[in-house]
């Protein structure tokens, strides 16, 4: 499987950069007390830290905000996932444990500002492009509604978009029947790709641990 990054991204964001790793063989099922420990802790601490700030100006935040104004997308009205994760913790409506591969998901996110997303490799076909959504085009995400992606960034297989660093599609939503899943970093523009190779080898790691199986990943840029 191929994965391409369109160059109508990179022609509004110029240092647009990805991680995507791949993992093979896992195990996904309820988290460890350790993860939901670390994710309970996390949010708690950000709740005081966020008492007298706008989450808006969150740097991580911030800068994905500035990535949906440059692709045509008003953050105000489509908000990404990450800042959507803040908002919540802000109003001390704490995220619940969904599963392990989602709680991992949930956790970086929130430690490091920014999208993630995971999905489960049985329900893609084909190469991947990642693009901006097409005027006609929506799907049923994991908020249970039909969103128009028009001018957002979306990962696309043989069979239309199925994620977005907006809401993610239930078609390829990951559970604990997944064995082989993608998962997608959307790592900050500004971040040079040493440190990027860091973090994404750490989140690469800690899933690993708690799942098994195998993993390669690689950073796709402008």
């Amino acid at each position: 499987m191929e994965i391409h990054l369109s160059p109508q991204i990179c022609e509004k964001v110029a240092d647009f950069k990805i991680a995507v790793i791949h993992y093979q063989n896992i195990e996904v099922g309820p988290s460890p007390q350790m993860l939901k420990g670390r994710l309970q802790l996390f949010q708690e601490s950000l709740f005081f830290e966020l008492e007298d700030k706008k989450v808006a100006d969150v740097d991580g935040i911030a800068e994905w905000r500035t990535v949906f104004k440059q692709t045509g997308k008003d953050p105000n009205r489509y908000r990404h996932s990450a800042e959507a994760l803040y908002r919540r913790v802000q109003k001390h409506q704490y995220l619940s444990t969904v599963n392990s591969a989602i709680d991992v998901n949930n956790f970086f996110s929130l430690q490091y500002q920014i999208p993630l997303g995971i999905y489960d490799m049985k329900a893609l076909s084909g190469d991947i492009t990642m693009r901006l959504g097409t005027e006609d085009e929506e799907y049923i995400g994991l908020n249970g509604r039909a969103n128009n992606i028009h001018n957002l960034i979306v990962t696309a297989d043989d069979q239309g978009p199925f994620g977005s660093p907006f809401v993610d599609s239930e078609r390829s939503a990951v559970s604990e029947s997944t064995k082989d899943a993608l998962q997608i970093v959307y790592l900050r523009p500004s971040l040079a790709i040493g440190k990027a190779e860091k973090m994404v080898q750490s989140l690469e790691k800690m899933f690993v641990q708690i799942h098994g199986g195998d993993s390669s990943y690689k950073i796709i840029s402008c």
